[in-house]
């Protein structure tokens, strides 16, 4: 990935999305031929020249200190997100400290335990780039059977973009696609020499439309905490709360939790969903084609 054009183009694209007058900027009466800020804008509102941040926005070899990072973050109005995202493209960030090739990541022995103990709540622990590492049998029931896929399928991006069983189980599937770029793209400006991210982003591109337009796009997204709405052939729609955590001792796996308000439909409808897990494996067999005939694609990509 070049880096250096990976800020310029996230740079162009953020002063794009700055209305001028929210900015604090007064009117000077010139037409404006694209939205948002010129460059000489964001200067003013950094303090920094028009010509340093022109060559900077141009993907020149500066690095600026610490303070004009800032600065010009909060002239293009960055959340945290976007503010970490423009430290590791410009270099100010903390980078990764990883050996390539990266070694392939797993999932602790007692990671496992937890996830399988967790009965009424449907979890899942994702690894770098969306790699799915472990799921629980109400998360394999809600979403898909992650474990019976080919270990290079077994990854939430591809699957959102190249399974059509995730068009079917996401009501809200645009935004939930979304959010998978969005934090794909700050992933990959953390680690930008990853051949892994790079294949993936890579195949998504090439396969997937949307995927190719959102990415280009170059916003950034940190998942911490939301709403998912669902569409499950068992128990119909229901509607999850997911919080994420990082892993102590490795911030590179984040365990992903769906609850339920008590008493509610969607509660309700999960305790029914816990219970049909329970029949066994025959059931599951019975059930599975449903998903498999749709396929994890993304080991074809």
């Amino acid at each position: 990935m070049d880096v250096n054009r990976e800020l310029s183009d996230f740079l162009r694209r953020a002063r794009s999305q700055v209305d001028p007058e929210r900015a604090g900027l007064p009117a000077d009466g010139r037409v404006r031929r694209v939205p948002g800020l010129r460059r000489e804008e964001v200067a003013l509102l950094a303090r920094v020249s028009t010509d340093y941040y022109t060559r900077l926005e141009q993907g020149r070899r500066i690095v600026p200190s610490p303070g004009v990072v800032d600065a010009i973050a909060t002239a293009l109005r960055l959340d945290e997100a976007g503010r970490r995202h423009l430290s590791h493209l410009i270099g100010t960030g903390p980078r990764p400290a990883r050996r390539r090739p990266a070694r392939a990541q797993s999932a602790r022995r007692g990671l496992h335990q937890l996830l399988e103990s967790l009965d009424g709540v449907p979890a899942m622990l994702l690894g770098r780039r969306t790699d799915v590492l472990a799921t629980n049998r109400l998360a394999r029931a809600l979403l898909a059977d992650f474990d019976a896929m080919p270990a290079t399928a077994r990854n939430y991006a591809r699957w959102m973009f190249l399974d059509p069983l995730a068009h079917e189980r996401l009501v809200d599937w645009d935004t939930q696609a979304r959010t998978v770029v969005e934090n794909l793209r700050l992933e990959a400006g953390r680690d930008p020499d990853d051949p892994a991210t790079q294949a993936l982003v890579g195949a998504l591109t090439i396969a997937s439309p949307e995927f190719a337009r959102w990415w280009e796009e170059h916003r950034v997204h940190q998942r911490t905490f939301g709403d998912k709405h669902f569409r499950h052939p068992v128990v119909g729609e229901l509607t999850l709360q997911y919080e994420t955590l990082t892993m102590p001792g490795d911030p590179d796996q984040a365990l992903f939790l769906f609850t339920a308000e008590a008493g509610s439909p969607s509660r309700q409808a999960l305790d029914l969903l816990a219970s049909w897990t329970l029949d066994g494996p025959a059931r599951a067999r019975d059930e599975r084609p449903t998903q498999t005939r749709s396929g994890p694609s993304g080991a074809k990509a």
